[in-house]
């Protein structure tokens, strides 16, 4: 659940994780924070390829020798994987997208960003829209935009499952071919992905991300915890 200071942030993460699905991945992760390093060590430690890409190409180099096993890109050339994470603040993300440009083509693009404003009390996205719509317009055609992973704070992607529990994941976009391929990503990281439906769900799932900062805030005072589904039969 990336906002800016968390985007920014370089705070540890530790646990164990462990390696699920035989269907991997290869991934360019835009952006060097709390939320790209937890993504990338689940990535790496389910077996997929993991591109680390930043502005700033040294911290990059640093992030992916700290992670192992990644590879380091190079800002604004195409990235090397299919699917495209932007792990980065929602006021610079629909830029980000259109700097590459074409390069995205084909690319499955996902978006994890909040668009809170900053008393985190509200949404800045325009009435009837989203932040993942709002990226969306700023993809090139023939690139895929899925909303993923916006109702997870960074602690908890960095830490073992509580009581063996797979984490929760809800998506939500047009293209079912882009989902599935998102799905099949988010059961390599041992975690289980819940379509919530079309583009325009992902306003539901960024005022849920707004609902755990009021939890955060309010009543529950830490991020160790996660929104999930009980399947009661």
């Amino acid at each position: 659940m990336p906002n800016e200071a968390e985007a920014n942030s370089t705070q540890e993460f530790g646990g164990q994780l462990q390696k699920a699905g035989p269907s991997m991945s290869t991934v360019s992760i835009i952006g060097l924070g709390a939320m790209a390093r937890a993504l990338a060590t689940r990535a790496l430690a389910g077996g997929n390829a993991v591109e680390i890409i930043g502005r700033n190409a040294a911290k990059a180099e640093e992030v992916a020798a700290a992670l192992g096993g990644a590879t380091v890109g190079t800002a604004g050339t195409a990235p090397a994987g299919d699917i495209v994470i932007l792990a980065v603040p929602y006021a610079s993300a629909a830029a980000v997208v259109g700097e590459y440009g074409d390069a995205l083509h084909g690319k499955v693009i996902i978006d994890i960003t909040n668009s809170f404003s900053a008393d985190f009390k509200g949404l800045v996205t325009p009435v009837g829209s989203s932040a993942t719509q709002e990226i969306a317009k700023a993809a090139p055609a023939g690139a895929h935009v899925v909303k993923a992973f916006n109702t997870l704070f960074a602690t908890v992607l960095g830490a073992d499952p509580a009581d063996g529990r797979r984490l929760d994941v809800f998506i939500a976009g047009d293209d079912a071919q882009a989902k599935t391929r998102v799905s099949e990503f988010i059961e390599s990281l041992g975690m289980r992905p819940l379509d919530t439906g079309q583009l325009p769900m992902a306003q539901a799932l960024e005022n849920a991300g707004l609902l755990m900062m009021g939890l955060f805030a309010h009543s529950v005072k830490h991020t160790d915890f996660s929104f999930g589904v009980s399947i009661l039969r």
